[in-house]
């Protein structure tokens, strides 16, 4: 089971994080930036390469923040395809937000020694790490559940969604403590991605209503998931 990107889709990534940046939060030039990268040009049910590159896209999108509703024009009402993409622009997001709040610990020195020499920060950070981990895995897994047609694609879809909401709960609630709390950190990176993190959250589907999908679906069909026996054979 190769769950990587390939090389072509994580360059795609990076040109796309740089010229998403630049665009910033104007809708012309975020427009500009997208043709620009050929993102018209994808088409997620056209084959492997295909759906890389819209993930690595919407990674790039999610690190950004950018205030576009990237993964819905690239699968425009594909259910399993439209959750995954949205799933990995807030992996972006959560990987914005850890590498943030560790630099922001790391930076900051309170009682004569970095905040992140703190155990409680450690143990803060830490907890906010294996949040991001889990996500980026299940993202990386849902993605090869989509490209290799599994029966199981739209449980894996909801299953990541619904660990992404939980996981974007705990890393921005441990990225706002190591900043200073939410009240005092408004003029901050971490607070317009935090902010801006909210309505992927809510659309299209809230994490109750996620849970509520995927619990009907599995009692129906079942589900193997990455960390089942079924899984590990498939690995």
């Amino acid at each position: 089971m190769n769950r990587e990107l390939s090389p072509e889709a994580v360059e795609l990534g990076l040109h796309a994080r740089r010229a998403l940046a630049g665009a910033g939060s104007d809708p012309d030039a975020i427009a500009a930036a997208l043709h620009t990268l050929g993102a018209g040009e994808i088409d997620v049910l056209a084959g492997v390469d295909e759906l890389e590159a819209a993930a690595a896209l919407c990674h790039a999108a999610g690190w950004c923040a950018t205030p576009y509703p990237v993964a819905q024009r690239l699968a425009p009402g594909e259910d399993a395809a439209a959750i995954v993409l949205t799933g990995w622009t807030l992996l972006g997001m959560l990987d914005r937000a850890v590498v943030l709040a560790c630099g922001h610990a790391a930076q900051r020195r309170q009682f004569g020694r970095p905040l992140a020499d703190l155990q409680g920060v450690q143990f803060m950070l830490t907890e906010a790490e294996v949040e991001r981990a889990g996500v980026d895995e299940l993202a990386r897994y849902a993605l090869w559940s989509i490209r290799t047609a599994q029966p199981g694609a739209l449980a894996d879809a909801l299953a990541l969604r619904v660990a992404a909401i939980d996981a974007a709960r705990v890393v921005f609630r441990v990225a706002h403590q190591v900043h200073g709390a939410s009240g005092f950190c408004d003029d901050t990176e971490i607070s317009w991605l935090s902010r801006r993190s909210e309505p992927l959250r809510r659309e299209p589907l809230g994490g109750a209503a996620t849970l509520a999908a995927l619990t009907d679906l599995v009692a129906r069909d079942g589900f193997a998931g990455l960390f089942t026996p079924e899984s590990a054979r498939r690995a």
